[in-house]
């Protein structure tokens, strides 16, 4: 007689429910979530570039903004590149935010490997000193004094110097400084290269991700400064786009008026504020995609690994 033993189902793992496959409600759900936080953000833009491109009887047909876009009426881009201030703002926000974008990352790169190594001397006080500022942010009138002191006051500097660093940059960038294998760098050290040296050839590209998204950080935040500008820059000339911007959304119509003195029919207003605002948009939106890859990379250190 023949006796079949059967073993006994195994008892499934236990997972956690995010770890579960997801069912095609769940999937659905997701799709339709996601598509409309997709058009939630693109909808506005899709307003703004519509108007800024509609001619004066479409805006008046839509009762101001244009969603459905009847024509294109490149006029306001015209009339705002021909008063010569939007072409220097953009020329202003494009060097505050490539020199200060540089400078920025040089001074937070150099502090960050130096407070991420533990035999720098004093590095414990070092970061307690910048951390002060993160904790207590100072006063706007110190800040003010300190800069109309130095005399930096209607110049881009004033724009650049009191942003160069973020404690908070500097403390994502330290942290994976820390986290890059100390074998490496006593290798380095033992072969004869230089803190500048390990820095350059090991620690740099290492840290490519992390250079990549602390950078975009710093070009956005150049790029929209608006309240420095408003505290420093009295010079018309000297305005960065987003204070410009602010005069144009607040003045209602174009600064110059020469136009319509010599009977030309100007653009209408809300063509051109919308004009002005895809050209403030548009460069980091451009400039986006091409680090795109290392922005989502970068955007997960510090994330807890399973």
């Amino acid at each position: 007689m023949t006796v079949i033993i059967r073993r006994p189902p195994r008892a499934r793992p236990h997972r956690p429910v995010w770890e579960e496959p997801p069912t095609r409600i769940g999937q659905a759900l997701k799709a339709t979530l996601l598509t409309l936080l997709v058009l939630g953000v693109l909808f506005p833009l899709w307003v703004v570039l519509v108007t800024s491109l509609s001619s004066r009887q479409a805006i008046a047909d839509a009762g101001g903004l244009v969603v459905v876009p009847k024509g294109i009426d490149t006029s306001a881009y015209a009339t705002i590149f021909a008063g010569g201030a939007v072409t220097r703002a953009l020329w202003i926000s494009t060097l505050v935010t490539v020199c200060g974008t540089a400078i920025a990352l040089t001074v937070t790169v150099l502090a960050a490997y130096g407070l991420s190594r533990p035999g720098t001397v004093g590095h414990r006080w070092l970061l307690a000193y910048f951390l002060i500022p993160f904790l207590v942010y100072p006063p706007l009138v110190p800040r003010y004094l300190v800069v109309t002191g130095l005399g930096l006051k209607d110049t881009i500097w004033a724009l650049v110097l009191p942003s160069a660093i973020s404690v908070f940059n500097l403390v994502v960038v330290r942290g994976f400084f820390q986290g890059i294998p100390q074998e490496l760098l006593d290798s380095a050290r033992i072969d004869g290269a230089s803190d500048f040296r390990t820095l350059g050839r090991i620690v740099l590209p290492l840290s490519r991700a992390v250079i990549a998204v602390v950078g975009l950080f710093y070009a956005v935040s150049y790029w929209n400064v608006w309240f420095d500008a408003l505290l420093f820059i009295d010079r018309n000339d000297m305005y960065p786009i987003q204070r410009v911007l602010q005069s144009y959304l607040l003045a209602g119509q174009a600064p110059h008026t020469s136009g319509a003195a010599s009977g030309v029919t100007m653009p209408p207003t809300e063509a051109i504020k919308m004009a002005v605002v895809v050209l403030t948009v548009a460069p980091i939106v451009a400039v986006y995609p091409f680090i795109q890859r290392h922005f989502i990379k970068g955007v997960l250190i510090g994330a807890v690994k399973g």
